[in-house]
């Protein structure tokens, strides 16, 4: 009887010592799981914050690449700032150079077209010297630079090349030493020939550049220059006339044949044809 409540007595012990154990056990277990959770939840965190920081550092070295690329152009770029600065510096010394020197230059192109104007057939002579006048006015004035000037005298030299190849007719004044001025229209070739007729179509002449005087012409070349007015002011259509021509050698004909060509430009004239020479028997000296 003993045995059997002994018996008893052990299993009712132990079962509860188990009932005491196992909340403790599964307490501990639970601790243990949690830890774990927490553990791993640190693990994955300093994993993704690793990946973080990879990515940080491959961006960062691929800027700082990107950096030394831009910075080696710079200095690139620096250097070469530098060389154009000196070259520039020697530009600048280069242009005060060419200014001392072509400022002269210039004024001695205005006194060359100056004794050109004069020395020239006497054809809008007021014009023209007043053209030299208000380029001389512009080479004293301190507003105006230098290529600015130069670009006008460079168009005054164009002018006065253009006068030589083309026709013109214009109203002016004959001034001679036979008597007072006389109203006349004037007839331009160029450079070839200048010639008048008087506004009632009974005088006509032209220019001796040999005796830089006005020469009569017979009355039967009124209608030559009549015909080269009329050619000039558009006023007929082109044709061969014939015009008074001033040579070098006495026994030329001072009268030479000028066509002005239908298709040429309006008040182009074209050059005039080499006239042969006649036979006189001798040998000419150069």
């Amino acid at each position: 009887m003993f045995i059997i409540l002994g018996f008893l007595a052990g299993i009712w012990s132990g079962s509860a010592w188990a009932s005491e154990r196992i909340p403790r056990i599964l307490e501990t277990e639970d601790s243990i799981l949690r830890q774990a959770q927490e553990s791993q939840t640190r693990v994955d965190a300093m994993a993704d914050e690793t990946l973080r920081l990879v990515q940080e550092y491959r961006d960062l070295r691929r800027e700082q690449e990107n950096l030394a690329v831009y910075n080696a152009n710079l200095e690139d770029m620096v250097r070469s700032q530098e060389a154009e600065m000196v070259s520039l510096e020697r530009q600048i010394e280069d242009i005060k150079v060419t200014q001392r020197e072509i400022v002269p230059l210039m004024l001695r192109m205005l006194g060359g077209l100056e004794a050109f104007v004069a020395a020239d057939l006497p054809f809008l002579l007021d014009e023209r010297m007043a053209r030299v006048e208000g380029l001389r006015a512009l080479m004293r004035r301190a507003d105006v630079d230098v290529p600015e000037k130069f670009r006008r005298i460079m168009q005054a030299y164009q002018t006065e090349a253009d006068h030589g190849r083309t026709i013109e007719a214009f109203q002016g004044e004959l001034v001679t030493d036979h008597g007072p001025g006389r109203s006349v229209e004037f007839l331009r070739i160029g450079r070839l020939v200048l010639a008048y007729q008087t506004l009632d179509r009974n005088e006509s002449g032209f220019w001796e550049p040999r005796n830089q005087a006005w020469t009569p012409l017979e009355t039967r070349h009124n209608q030559s220059i009549r015909q080269g007015l009329r050619i000039a002011a558009r006023q007929a259509a082109p044709e061969l006339i014939q015009v008074p021509v001033t040579v070098s050698m006495p026994w030329m004909e001072p009268v030479a044949s000028f066509s002005p060509g239908a298709n040429d430009e309006p008040g182009n004239v074209p050059d005039p044809e080499p006239v042969a020479e006649p036979d006189t028997g001798t040998e000419k000296q150069p």
